[in-house]
């Protein structure tokens, strides 16, 4: 058998033997460790696309926020502690102007007429289970074209990104560092 061979056969194996564990989970929910975050009716979300006619099904933008949560929330969730995140709604910076030409229909024209916000709600328990802080939050903000975001400069969802990390910072401790 080549390394080849063996290499996929054991991707196979792991993959078979995770799938009753991937069942398990609720369709929309996401878990690590710390955290867990769910899209609650993302089909109602103001708008969540990459263009005009388009819905949150067609683009990854969900999965890039989801991740983007689960992973700052090892800096901000300290051990045995989970974070749950449900987004209520999602308006992601800029708009579509389909109205300038048909080939503006997949270009997202970002302004400052056109913030960003999330509303999300939130609960942090520890590892017995106990709430310790829980919460609705509505973010918006509306100095995002002013911030100087070069981490994020080439991504479609920096703002949203943005808007995730400053919440995280104003409700919770930092227990990491980089």
């Amino acid at each position: 058998m080549t390394t080849a061979m063996k290499t996929s056969h054991l991707l196979l194996v792991g993959f078979l033997a995770a799938g009753p564990a991937l069942a398990l989970q609720p369709p929309g929910a996401h878990t690590v460790a710390r955290a867990e975050v769910v899209f609650f009716e993302p089909e109602k979300f103001t708008d969540v696309r990459d263009n005009h006619m388009g819905d949150y099904k067609r683009t990854t933008y969900l999965d890039q926020i989801r991740d983007h949560l689960l992973e700052q929330a090892k800096y901000f969730v300290p051990d045995g502690h989970k974070l749950t995140v449900t987004f209520t709604d999602i308006d992601m910076a800029g708009d579509f102007e389909p109205w300038r030409g048909p080939t503006w229909d997949s270009i997202r024209v970002v302004k400052d007429i056109y913030v960003p916000s999330i509303k999300l709600t939130f609960r942090l328990t520890d590892a017995n289970g106990k709430v310790v802080k829980e919460g609705t939050r509505e973010l918006r903000d509306l100095g995002f074209m002013m911030k100087i975001t070069t981490g994020f400069r080439d991504d479609p969802v920096r703002h949203e990104k943005a808007l995730v990390d400053d919440w995280l910072r104003a409700d919770f401790p930092r227990v990491r560092k980089n």
